[in-house]
C-alpha cells in the first residue's frame, strides 16, 4: 500500500492518501489535472514500462544518476515525480533511504508492487507533487527529478524548485532531467517536427502522438529560463548537458544561506 503522509501543511492540506479531495486554495495549481499524457490512466501505468523499455535503459539511467549525485549507503534520497519506479527501485539498492513521491496513484502502485516483489525495505512511497509533497523527515542527500518539472508552467516550476532546495541538507546535490527547448526559436517549425518524427521512429504511431501532445500542452521551458529559475531557486549549476535542441539535464548543489 502507498504509504499515506501529510500534504503541505503550508497549503493548509493533509491526507495524502485522500489527495484528491485535499483541501488547497483555489488559487494553487493543481497537479493532479492531466498535462498532456494521463498518467493517472491505470492501462497507461500497466502498459507504461514495457513501453518505454523498449526505447530506454533504465538501469543504465539510473546508474547514472547515483554516480551523478554522489550517492552511498548513508545517503537519503529523494525521487520526485518517481512514476513507476525506474530511478527510485535503483537506488533503494545503492541508499539508506528513498522516498517516491508521484502526483499518480497508478503509477505509485505499478511502483509499490514492484518494490515488493524485490523485497525492498527502505523506500516509502508518498503521493504528492512538486506542490503538495511535505517531506518531514531528515534533509536529503540528493533529490532526482526525471521528466516530470515540464507539467508546471514556469511560475510554479520556480516555486517546485524552491520547495526542493528546502528538502536538501546544505550542500545537498539535484539532478534535474526534462524536455527543455535548447535550440534556435527561429527554426522552431523544422525542429519540433524533425522532434516528432524522431520520437516516432523510436516509440511508433503513440510516441507521434505523446509528443505532439507535449509540445502543444505541456510546459517545456527555454534553456535560458531553466538555468534562471534554478539559479533563482537557490541552486549552483555544476555541469548543463543539452541534446538534440529538446533533452537538458543538470546537475545543481544547493547554494549555502
Amino acid at each position: 500500500m502507498v504509504r499515506g503522509t501529510e500534504m503541505d501543511t503550508e497549503y493548509g492540506m493533509h491526507d495524502a492518501d485522500n489527495f484528491e479531495a485535499a483541501r488547497r486554495p483555489a488559487w494553487l495549481y493543481d497537479e493532479t489535472r492531466p498535462c498532456g499524457v494521463d498518467y493517472n490512466n491505470t492501462t497507461l501505468a500497466r502498459h507504461y514500462d514495457s513501453h518505454h523499455r523498449s526505447f530506454r535503459d533504465y538501469r543504465k539511467e539510473a546508474d547514472d544518476i547515483v554516480a551523478r549525485l554522489g550517492v552511498d549507503s548513508s545517503s537519503t534520497v529523494i525521487d520526485m515525480g518517481c512514476g513507476t519506479g525506474a530511478f527510485a527501485l535503483c537506488a533503494a539498492g545503492r541508499c539508506r533511504t528513498v522516498h517516491a513521491v508521484d502526483v499518480s496513484a497508478a503509477m505509485l502502485r505499478r511502483a509499490q508492487r514492484k518494490a515488493d516483489k524485490m523485497g525492498l525495505k527502505n523506500i516509502e512511497f508518498h503521493r504528492g507533487g512538486f506542490l503538495t509533497y511535505d517531506h518531514k523527515a531528515e534533509p536529503a542527500d540528493a533529490i532526482s527529478t526525471v521528466a516530470a518539472l515540464h507539467h508546471l508552467p514556469d511560475f510554479w516550476k520556480l516555486v517546485a524548485l524552491r520547495r526542493l532546495a528546502s528538502m536538501l541538507r546544505p550542500n545537498g546535490r539535484l539532478f534535474l532531467f526534462d524536455v527543455v527547448f535548447s535550440f534556435d526559436i527561429r527554426e522552431h517549425k523544422r525542429r519540433i517536427e524533425q522532434f516528432i518524427a524522431k520520437t516516432r521512429e523510436q516509440m511508433g504511431p503513440n510516441g507521434q502522438s505523446e509528443s505532439e501532445a507535449h509540445v502543444r500542452e505541456e510546459y517545456s521551458t527555454c534553456d535560458w529560463i531553466m538555468e534562471g529559475l534554478l539559479e533563482k531557486a537557490g541552486f549552483h549549476i555544476q555541469a548543463a548537458d543539452y541534446h538534440d535542441g529538446f533533452l537538458a539535464s543538470y546537475l545543481c548543489t544547493k547554494a549555502e544561506q
